[in-house]
């Protein structure tokens, strides 16, 4: 179980799905990557990519991403994973803290994403650790229509691991936090 660390409904606690299939962020990057988004001014207008937008949880696991971004404004929330107890988990914590109409939750492989008529603005990337599939994800996710262009994604990877923004993408800013490693894009086809 982990905490939603700001926004209307901090302090709330979210079930996660137990064993090693899934490592949730560590709190200190979340917070870190939320301060970040919230102060950011990345947006063509120089407004935050985070309040008002359509965010891609990508990996979703837990869905801490995505809910967090619910909890500090993010105007809707999808969750993409393959594991079905993430799929079922995500579903009843959004419906526990009141989120469920703001979101949708689809069982499916980011590398291989349905078609999306709705493109997000923000963009969470998640990927089990030094498994190389991040730049595959985002390639394939800016192909089924997930992006706008202009889109932030952000990309947790190991502390040691590194990606190569694929073709359409641009590296903004890189961040490390103990064993993890945020590294945030740009979307420019």
């Amino acid at each position: 179980m982990i905490k939603i660390i700001g926004g209307k409904h901090r302090g709330r606690s979210i079930e996660t799905p137990e064993g090693i299939t899934t490592r949730p962020t560590s709190n200190r990057a979340r917070e870190s990557l939320f301060n970040i988004l919230m102060h950011a001014s990345w947006n063509e207008d120089g407004t935050s990519p985070l309040v008002e937008a359509r965010v891609l949880d990508a990996f979703a696991g837990s869905g801490a991403l995505g809910i967090e971004a619910l909890s500090r404004g993010a105007a809707h929330a999808t969750f993409l994973d393959t594991d079905a107890t993430a799929i079922r988990l995500i579903g009843e914590n959004l419906r526990k803290i009141g989120e469920a109409a703001n979101a949708k939750v689809i069982r499916g492989d980011a590398t291989r994403p349905p078609s999306s008529r709705e493109a997000c603005h923000l963009v969470f990337l998640d990927p089990p650790y030094r498994s190389g599939l991040a730049a595959p994800a985002l390639s394939a996710l800016a192909e089924a229509g997930w992006l706008e262009p202009g889109a932030v994604a952000t990309v947790e990877l190991a502390n040691t691991e590194d990606i190569v923004p694929p073709p359409g993408f641009e590296a903004i800013d890189e961040r490390r936090y103990g064993a993890a490693k945020i590294v945030i894009l740009r979307y420019v086809p």
